[in-house]
């Protein structure tokens, strides 16, 4: 049986030097409950990333964000799916965001990033294209 494939973008958000990392939920998939990740979601038909990465912040953290340079592209086989997984150098807006969809968030500088449980996905991200 083919695995269900999900195109997902990541907002990877800067600010004074440092990356927004949010704790994911837990979840029926142990291998990404309570892990970390940059925030972000599954694009929608008809949907284009930029769109995509508006909306999904929006919903999940009440927060408008600038979407900036697409930074790269990761693919990931998990378990039970895999995730075509696309960040962007994004811009947080002028409020403050809320946790509406993780259980914590961390601003940590580059060298700090390494120190969390990542997801597989945003894991290969950070290795191949911010660190």
């Amino acid at each position: 049986m083919e695995k269900k494939h999900y195109d997902v973008v990541a907002a990877v958000v800067m600010n004074d030097g440092k990356y927004l990392c949010m704790q994911r939920c837990r979840s029926k998939y142990m291998y990404i409950s309570e892990h970390w990740e940059f925030p972000g979601g599954q694009v929608e038909e008809g949907e284009s990333h930029h769109e995509t990465l508006v909306r999904e912040i929006k919903e999940e953290m009440d927060w408008d964000i600038y979407v900036g340079r697409k930074i790269g592209t990761v693919e990931h086989e998990y378990e039970d799916f895999t995730v075509t997984l696309t960040a962007y150098l994004c811009k947080g807006g002028d409020e403050k965001f809320k946790l509406l969809d993780h259980l914590d968030y961390q601003w940590l500088s580059t060298d700090e990033l390494k120190s969390l449980r990542w997801t597989a996905a945003d894991e290969k991200l950070i290795d191949e294209f911010i660190l």
